[in-house]
């Protein structure tokens, strides 16, 4: 689903949220800030010059060929500019009401490069096995700093299928589902600027980048304050529990 307004209507955003477990929000960032992230993105991860391919073991089985990742968690700790995308309104508003909540905490980020040619796809899962929390008030916006056409393996989503809560998924490889079939997934092709929110509910996956160029976006996991985890997991990731909009009503830090 799409809201193609310059700044959509936060009520009907948290109907098709409600309704599709996702919304893909058209133009958040200008086509120059995006250029401007997905610059600072490459930058950093040259600068940095790590080797590590985070890409999944199961999905080393969607490929023909070898794949390639590159990927930093918690960019906004080597890069100031991306501490100012996590508390930006334009973002954090809309977080706030397709949760339906006021306050919004983070939990994690994750910068993604998709190499040209052979970037590596993701099969299809849930987040919610990787986090899980009590009342399931998590979500998660995937900024797109470049176009993400189908052959850049864009995200792929499954529609209303958070509405069936947890499902059981393979742990071999990292957690995926081992049905549905990936084609079933619908693909959300998205241009520079897009974010897409979805819950932790919803199965989603991506594809191959077979394009000759690469696919960069920016990851943001956030909360309700109020819904606390179900066990201590991913608590190494830096800044968890910080508030990017309101306040912390339980008066916890990191949890």
């Amino acid at each position: 689903m799409m809201i193609t307004s310059e700044r959509p209507e936060l009520s009907s955003l948290a109907q098709q949220y409600a309704a599709d477990g996702f919304v893909l929000v058209k133009g958040l960032l200008s086509k120059e800030e995006a250029g401007y992230y997905r610059q600072r993105s490459h930058d950093l991860l040259a600068r940095l010059n790590r080797s590590d391919d985070p890409t999944w073991g199961a999905a080393r089985e969607m490929a023909e060929a070898p794949t390639k990742l590159q990927h930093l968690h918690d960019a906004q700790f080597y890069d100031a500019e991306f501490s100012k995308l996590l508390v930006d309104p334009r973002f954090t508003d809309v977080a706030a009401a397709v949760m339906g909540v006021e306050d919004v905490q983070l939990h994690h980020t994750k910068l993604f490069v998709k190499p040209p040619e052979n970037g590596s796809p993701f099969p299809l899962h849930q987040d919610h096995p990787f986090f899980p929390h009590t009342y399931h008030r998590v979500g998660a916006a995937i900024f797109h700093f470049d176009d993400a056409p189908v052959e850049k393996g864009c995200v792929r989503v499954i529609p209303g299928s958070h509405k069936d809560g947890p499902r059981e998924h393979s742990p071999e490889g990292s957690y995926h589902l081992l049905e549905p079939a990936f084609d079933a997934a619908t693909p959300q092709p998205a241009e520079a600027g897009d974010v897409l929110f979805f819950t932790y509910l919803t199965v989603h996956g991506s594809g191959v980048n077979t394009s000759d160029e690469a696919r960069t976006t920016w990851l943001i996991q956030y909360r309700d304050p109020s819904d606390p985890p179900t066990v201590k997991t991913h608590e190494w990731s830096l800044g968890q529990g910080m508030m990017l909009r309101g306040v912390d009503p339980t008066g916890r830090s990191a949890v």
